[in-house]
């Protein structure tokens, strides 16, 4: 389809006219118009239009002045848009379809909300709900904004310039103010400058006028050390019940993953987590669930996320955060989170998949672990052009007992690969370049120490940096911390290795088995429940700085979170078992997943 032209309007408005000022209603659907078609000379032509169908076309961009001042009505579902703000050039919008827009998110939801006030349906929905999040978001933004602009302006000495001051002050709101979940964090900037610009704009003449306050305590609190790590629990939730029914405290809850940040440095704070026939996507400074993916008749036990980055038919990228969730039915789906749909299903095996990660070497290898003792590694690809994945199989890995949680080798993800076992701690060859796609475990590594031999379980691990290996399960009531540099480089040509032991943990001495840990590299902590719901954490980092040698006898935990016992069905729940505990990047937010269907969350401090 080329330009629109005069005739085809007059061929497609309604009524039937020889003049486009007297149309009211027009069809322009499936016509494979791209956005240079949109001529707002042509169409500001249309002084009556009052509703116009642009479905099922390839637009990226609404042009910013088509003059169509008495639209009411616009359809805009299947297309490729990325961007919402020209939309403001229709202020009595009252209906507005936006579906199929694979780039837009809740995001763009809460700006067509802000911008088009007399807004009464938006994909055939009724808007009133958003209008008041959007509200709710508005009022605090504001607030926060006005007291950061506050304290800003009793930091200026008086020889700074106003006008550099004043634009430092918008760069500054737009970086250092938040609030809300991450996944609304670019509505919140959008917010954020808008309210900022208008703050200077409204107080241009007045910045100076005001005696300069004393410098607040808070503008030297960069300068002290930083405090003790507290935690304090933030959120409990029964977001995995089966039905929604509040009675269910029996749902098992098995694992959960931050996001990814969308910049780097950044941190999230939003989590994934799976349990029961459900995956949900939890806000952990709000407590909101965000999303909910059910799928009756399966049971998840394994979440992981990959950040993509896609390119759109004009050349255009868009980031995509994509969650992979498995479990019983050995089906992985592929959800795109943000835009609410499964988008891939890959029949990975056919039996129950333990557990799932993606290569942090190549963005779209997923590593997916069953109980018919394989390991394969897929390429999920790309999504085509309805945005549907085509997983291809890569590599194919046997064991010789059921793999129970997956590790990539931290300084070298992309040519090995550790799984703990049931039968132990193996390690596989996953280079590419290498002919076989179907391997056997290269190399076994054990805890040579006597109730550790060959052959026991190993059902945590996780590496704390790019040497430092945490594992447990091989001996009740310990955590072992091991190092991979030592451990490979005196291998030989070994086919079993005696690890090389850094220092042992102490942890619960329960019986109990498949309470997985965790790090938080940045951090240098290790993290593992318990069968009593307490969360036992632990400074490594801090721990291996010690002189050696260190003592044989296993460090004790740098604290332990005990299980707050919060309230369910009129009474305390006083005891759960902590199957897994992930914190995110920054350690600022803390999830921890039971088997009594309680999703905890703590914050710190």
């Amino acid at each position: 389809m080329g330009p629109l032209s005069a005739r085809l309007l007059m061929q497609r408005g309604r009524p039937k006219s020889d003049r486009l000022g007297k149309i009211r209603s027009l069809d322009l659907s499936g016509l494979e118009l791209l956005s240079e078609h949109l001529d707002p000379k042509l169409l500001c032509r249309l002084t009556q239009l009052q509703e116009l169908d642009l479905s099922n076309n390839q637009l990226e961009t609404l042009p910013d002045n088509l003059g169509l001042s008495h639209l009411r009505v616009l359809r805009c579902a299947n297309n490729q848009l990325g961007d919402v703000t020209a939309l403001c050039q229709f202020p009595k919008l009252e209906e507005l379809s936006l579906e199929g827009n694979p780039f837009l998110t809740v995001n763009d939801n809460l700006k067509v909300s802000f911008l088009l006030p007399t807004l009464r349906k938006v994909n055939g929905k009724d808007a009133s709900s958003t209008y008041s999040q959007v509200e709710n978001l508005n009022r605090e933004l504001t607030s926060r904004v006005t007291a950061h602009w506050e304290k800003f302006m009793a930091t200026l000495g008086p020889e700074e310039e106003a006008e550099k001051a004043q634009a430092d002050f918008v760069k500054s709101a737009v970086r250092d103010v938040r609030y809300g979940p991450e996944s609304l964090s670019e509505f919140t900037q959008w917010r954020v400058r808008m309210i900022s610009e208008e703050l200077v704009a409204s107080s241009r003449t007045q910045v100076h006028e005001a005696d300069s306050p004393e410098k607040p305590p808070e503008a030297g609190a960069a300068h002290k050390p930083r405090p003790a790590l507290k935690l304090e629990p933030l959120h409990f939730l029964q977001c995995h019940s089966k039905n929604n029914s509040p009675q269910d405290l029996e749902t098992q809850l098995w694992a959960c993953a931050f996001e990814p940040a969308w910049e780097e440095g950044a941190t999230s704070q939003t989590v994934a987590t799976c349990g029961g026939e459900a995956v949900c996507v939890i806000d952990c400074q709000t407590g909101i669930v965000l999303h909910k993916y059910k799928a009756p008749g399966e049971e998840f036990f394994s979440v992981a996320w990959t950040a993509l980055m896609v390119v759109t038919q004009a050349g255009h990228k868009k980031r995509w955060s994509v969650l992979a969730a498995a479990g019983l039915r050995g089906l992985v789906r592929l959800l795109h989170v943000r835009a609410g749909f499964c988008c891939g299903v890959i029949r990975a095996h056919k039996k129950a998949i333990a557990t799932l990660c993606f290569s942090p070497a190549h963005e779209t290898h997923l590593f997916t672990a069953s109980y018919d003792k394989r390991i394969i590694l897929w390429d999920i690809g790309m999504p085509n052009q309805d945005y549907e994945f085509q997983a291809s199989q890569l590599l194919t890995l046997d064991t010789t007992s059921i793999p129970l949680r997956l590790c990539p080798v931290a300084s070298c993800p992309d040519a090995r690969l550790l799984a703990g076992c049931e039968g132990g701690c193996c390690c596989w060859d996953v280079r590419l370049d290498q002919p076989q796609k179907r391997r056997v475990c290269e190399v076994e590594f054990v805890f040579s120490e006597g109730s550790e031999a060959s052959g026991r379980r190993v059902d945590g691990l996780a590496f704390v940096n790019e040497d430092v290996v945490a594992s447990k399960g091989s001996g009740l009531g310990t955590i072992c911390l091991w190092s991979w540099r030592q451990t490979w480089g005196g291998r030989g040509s070994q086919s079993t290795v005696a690890v090389v032991v850094l220092a042992r943990l102490q942890w619960s001495p329960t019986e109990l088995a498949y309470f997985s840990l965790s790090a938080c590299p940045d951090k240098g902590i290790v993290l593992c429940g318990d069968e009593e719901g307490n969360v036992w954490l632990y400074d490594v980092s801090n721990i291996l700085k010690q002189p050696p040698p260190l003592p044989a006898a296993p460090q004790a935990p740098t604290q332990i979170l005990k299980w707050p016992q919060p309230w369910a069905l009129g009474q305390a729940v006083t005891k759960t078992m902590v199957n897994t505990v992930v914190a995110n990047a920054s350690f600022t937010y803390l999830t921890a997943l039971t088997d009594s269907n309680i999703v905890a969350i703590w914050g710190r401090l």
